[in-house]
């Protein structure tokens, strides 16, 4: 049997029962292949058959009417079409590419060559600062990059011996310090690709940088397996079927962005839709979607938020795969899609790391707050993150994963750091650094990062329970709760508040949010401290909670004493707004 027809067939085993986790867990294995290319093993051996040839593979809407769309048998000889030119300029197996580029088709055809290359690329985000591009490329010794000309002369001031490839051009730029390349000279390169030596599973065919929220950027090696083959977790936990239209709110260089932009759709045989727009109008949304007829979606909670308070009834026909990832929801979110879609939004969990590990898969019976069961193919643990000993039945501890045998969703190292490894890799588990709750049944709650969780009064509390109660206030728009140090609790809650449009940040909105958070809190969890601030967010947008507790020290001190030294540091560390007590207002 080909590689082909084992991909097809472990991936059958979960659309055959995508409403049934149980028995789908049971039957399903993962394929562990000792050769495998996604690009020419799968995709294109996909858009060759008639079902799929003609079929959009990726669509791509501008905000003024601009429509791109190429079908998967289009999208496959133009990837070979690029695979071959870039071949001619040089760039060989294991060559690191940077891939810096916006929502545009390019990106699907340089992914898809480079993986026929055998290329190692690094999607990366267009935010960059020529500083931040200099660490990616030092570190990763990339010696290519593509990128668009909004961006080409940010390399410019980058050190190193790379070439840079920029898409949308006519002609080179001026006195350029790398030696550059036009991406339409690909159009001139053969359509027929023809690979020099089969692809090792093994090999690392991508990196990606996470948004390091406690330390600088981790770089995620994954091979042509562990993402490629991996993500049938993914596929499985979307639901998506042949021919579902898919649309996912993602920026391109992050890890969701592939997980949903890229390999899960064109596992299930999708259509990947994407709408452009310079600033987020959520009805403008919902009127493509109609009119583009989506059938899956998958946003982060703060789209649902502003989704929702667009009025979701304005759809007519609304999708029934509907999902959320990035930051766990909150009962709010669900219940609102639900009374309006009538469709159950269903969370999941993975990391830039591994594929989706525990979800709420179609068919489950929902938990609210819960993100479900884990997913076929892997075996989870909690431990507990302290003593390292092992949480059996019902309880909470660190997820951790099983590596004997090594779920194929994995990533196969930090890319060359020992001592990172040594640490996530330890007796046989791959640790997560998230801590959940299990209950009975086997359904997961998420409870934080292991080192966001904090104790008050000696009990243990999750920001992210805190923070779901407080955002169902009207006025919070965002939330972000770390421990305040206290000269007797040990610390205390506080709220960092950024409000809804409409709402001013005073001592009256303030002992309004208190009040509401304490119909909704258990007196040991009260909040007792809040600000009215910007979140510090890295550039993925995950909130750093780390500053935000530096800053908390900084002005109460480290045991919760104000002193000169902190009100000073208060006063110098700039950001700080009015702090507000709950006791200020009894």
């Amino acid at each position: 049997m080909s590689v082909t027809d084992q991909f097809r067939q472990a991936r059958d085993v979960l659309l055959a029962h995508r409403t049934d986790i149980e028995t789908a867990r049971e039957k399903f294995t993962w394929p562990r292949f000792e050769y495998f290319n996604f690009a020419l093993d799968w995709f294109d051996q996909v858009a060759a058959t008639p079902e799929r040839a003609d079929q959009p593979a990726l669509v791509i809407l501008e905000e003024d009417g601009t429509r791109y769309s190429t079908t998967y048998a289009q999208l496959a000889k133009r990837s070979s079409q690029v695979s071959n030119w870039l071949r001619n300029l040089g760039v060989k197996r294991g060559d690191g590419i940077i891939v810096m580029l916006d929502n545009q088709y390019e990106l699907w055809e340089t992914m898809l060559a480079g993986f026929k290359l055998g290329a190692i690329l690094l999607p990366t985000t267009v935010m960059l600062a020529p500083e931040q591009i200099h660490e990616r490329i030092e570190r990763s010794q990339a010696r290519w990059v593509v990128t668009n000309p909004d961006n080409t002369e940010k390399f410019d001031a980058v050190q190193g011996a790379f070439s840079v490839i920029t898409t949308g051009l006519s002609q080179l730029p001026d006195d350029s310090v790398h030696p550059q390349y036009l991406y339409t000279a690909a159009d001139d390169a053969p359509v027929e690709f023809e690979p020099t030596e089969p692809t090792p599973a093994s090999d690392t065919a991508l990196i990606y940088f996470t948004s390091g929220t406690t330390s600088r950027s981790k770089m995620v090696a994954h091979s042509h397996a562990s993402y490629p083959v991996g993500h049938l977790s993914t596929l499985y936990w979307i639901g998506l079927e042949p021919g579902d239209v898919h649309l996912n709110v993602a920026s391109p260089g992050w890890a969701k962005h592939a997980w949903s932009n890229f390999f899960a759709p064109l596992i299930g045989e999708a259509t990947i839709f994407l709408y452009n727009y310079v600033r987020f109008d959520a009805k403008q949304l919902m009127s493509v979607m109609d009119t583009e007829g989506v059938t899956s979606i998958c946003a982060p909670p703060t789209v649902w938020r502003m989704l929702i308070q667009a009025d979701l009834t304005k759809m007519i026909n609304p999708p029934q795969k509907v999902l959320a990832a990035g930051e766990p929801l909150n009962p709010v979110v669900i219940n609102a899609v639900n009374t309006a879609w009538n469709a159950d939004i269903r969370d999941g969990f993975g990391q830039t790391e591994t594929t989706l590990v525990i979800a709420n898969t179609p068919g489950q019976s929902l938990k609210s707050g819960s993100l479900g069961k884990v997913l076929p193919g892997y075996e989870v643990v909690l431990s507990d993150p302290a003593t390292g000993e092992l949480i059996e039945g019902a309880g909470e501890g660190e997820v951790c994963l099983r590596i004997d045998p090594r779920p194929v969703g994995l990533m196969t190292e930090y890319y060359k750091d020992p001592e990172k490894n040594e640490t996530a890799f330890f007796g046989g588990y791959y640790r997560t650094g998230d801590i959940m709750e299990r209950d009975e049944n086997g359904i997961y709650t998420y409870v934080g990062r292991a080192d966001d969780v904090f104790k008050a009064s000696d009990y243990k509390l999750s920001p992210f329970e805190l923070e779901s109660a407080i955002i169902e206030h009207p006025a919070v728009s965002e939330a972000a709760v770390v421990p305040s140090p206290d000269p007797i609790r040990l610390s205390v809650p506080k709220a960092y508040v950024v409000l809804a449009e409409g709402h001013a940040p005073d001592a009256e909105t303030a002992e309004n949010i208190f009040a509401f958070a304490e119909t909704k809190l258990p007196p040991y969890a009260k909040i007792r401290r809040l600000e009215f601030a910007e979140l510090p967010k890295t550039i993925s947008g995950k909130i750093r909670r780390v500053e935000l507790r530096k800053k908390e020290a900084d002005f109460h001190g480290a045991d919760g004493e104000r002193t000169e030294q902190s009100l000073a540091a208060r006063t110098t560390n700039g950001g700080y707004d009015h702090e507000y007590s709950a006791t200020d207002f009894k």
